[in-house]
């Protein structure tokens, strides 16, 4: 257990910490006031560095346990979902930003803001921030997590600026060498199995997934156009395999079989070891409309279980801060891509010089921030469906728009009784 004196210095380094007196009851995480448990969800190479950074900690606070459970995606929210309701579960839970907007109505994380002093708040860009009914849920350690254009500089002499280029470009670079009718090399691969690649085709022809209310508005000529260009890219432009999910699409960039992939930071340091020499882009402008595909945008970052009790919280914070700090935060961007938060870290050289860093920020000032309110989970299990059937050939982008409307209003109405 750790001293009296122990804590009193732990709340001197605490970073800005306004301690307020929250209502007593059981602790989240640990037992012990000198165990902090967190939950996370990474990627490998991002949990990686991740834990080097944990170990850093370790090393310089000896006295102070840090334990970390890894979940995925799905797993992360339910099972903090399941054990923040009876009252355990980790100190801190990091993740992406859309599960943020339940856990907070189901009252199971603090508002950052209400712990934090303003000025601390104001070391991040505000973008950054993501907020529900004006409460900052999560504080961000990157920003992005969005899809970009990748390409391999040694099978195209430059990126693509415009959707007409980037067609003809991914046609002059599909090829079948032996003649069998399979291309042994394509001008594209991305996922197309799930929504999330959809968004950026979407906004692209003037859409989006919700109105201000929270409403969805998926049946729309948008969604339809947006659905019918990625099924050309099989159907009509021959550009794509006729089965691409992410890991055929990510094994075939890798091998240098492919010109072209949209995907997000996570990837680009897997393609740099593969030896595939690689520059970004933005998704090209759509001829069409003038408008530049908008990747959603989201940050990834920490929530304080409200579990946690208020002796304990000078420790959390602490941890968090180190965690969050400005030389993590460059470290994870030079090494993954992954765009900083804190306006110190913009203004390093390391930061401020790289090219993949400069086009990534490119694509993120064309996006559009995720939605953090619990109705983006229902527009995501609809769309899915949605987007496999226009791909499948088993809806027409008409059919399949129609029905992901129907049946997110049903399932919006179901959250809400």
């Amino acid at each position: 257990m750790m001293s009296v004196a122990g804590l009193r210095s732990l709340k001197r380094w605490c970073f800005g910490v306004l301690i307020v007196l929250f209502a007593a009851g059981c602790g989240g995480g640990g037992t012990d006031d000198n165990v902090v448990v967190i939950w996370e969800q990474r990627d490998p190479a991002e949990r990686e560095i991740f834990m080097e950074h944990v170990e850093a900690y370790r090393q310089a606070h000896p006295e102070v346990e840090i334990q970390v459970s890894h979940y995925g995606v799905e797993d992360l929210r339910t099972q903090f979902q399941t054990a923040a309701m009876a009252g355990s579960g980790p100190d801190l839970v990091y993740g992406p930003s859309d599960p943020v907007g339940p856990f907070s109505v189901m009252g199971l994380i603090h508002a950052v803001d209400e712990i934090l002093e303003p000025s601390k708040l104001t070391e991040f860009i505000p973008e950054s921030f993501d907020t529900l009914d004006g409460r900052i849920y999560s504080l961000p350690d990157q920003m992005g997590n969005h899809l970009t254009l990748v390409w391999n500089t040694d099978l195209l002499e430059r990126a693509p600026e415009t959707m007409d280029e980037f067609l003809s470009m991914a046609k002059d670079a599909t090829i079948d060498e032996n003649g069998d009718g399979v291309p042994d090399q394509y001008g594209l691969v991305f996922e197309v199995m799930e929504p999330f690649w959809t968004i950026p085709f979407l906004t692209g022809y003037g859409g989006w997934v919700m109105d201000e209310s929270g409403a969805p508005t998926l049946d729309t000529p948008a969604m339809v156009n947006a659905l019918e260009f990625i099924r050309s890219l099989k159907t009509e432009h021959g550009v794509m395999p006729v089965e691409c999910d992410y890991n055929l699409s990510d094994t075939i960039f890798k091998e240098g079989r492919a010109a072209m992939i949209i995907n997000g930071p996570w990837s680009w340091k897997e393609y740099r070891e593969a030896g595939v020499p690689i520059a970004l882009t933005r998704i090209p402008l759509v001829s069409e409309t003038g408008r530049w595909p908008g990747p959603m945008i989201s940050t990834r970052g920490y929530s304080i279980n409200r579990r946690v009790s208020r002796e304990k919280l000078p420790l959390v914070l602490q941890v968090l801060d180190e965690l969050v700090s400005v030389e993590n935060q460059i470290d994870f961007a030079l090494r993954l891509g992954a765009l900083p938060v804190r306006k110190a870290a913009y203004d390093d050289p390391r930061v401020k010089d790289d090219p993949v860093l400069a086009a990534s920020y490119a694509q993120v000032r064309v996006g559009r921030r995720m939605p953090v309110v619990p109705e983006m989970r229902a527009i995501w299990d609809v769309m899915r469906p949605g987007v496999q059937s226009v791909w499948n050939g088993t809806r027409s982008p008409e059919e399949a728009a129609r029905q992901m409307q129907i049946t997110a209003i049903e399932k919006i109405a179901e959250m809400k009784r």
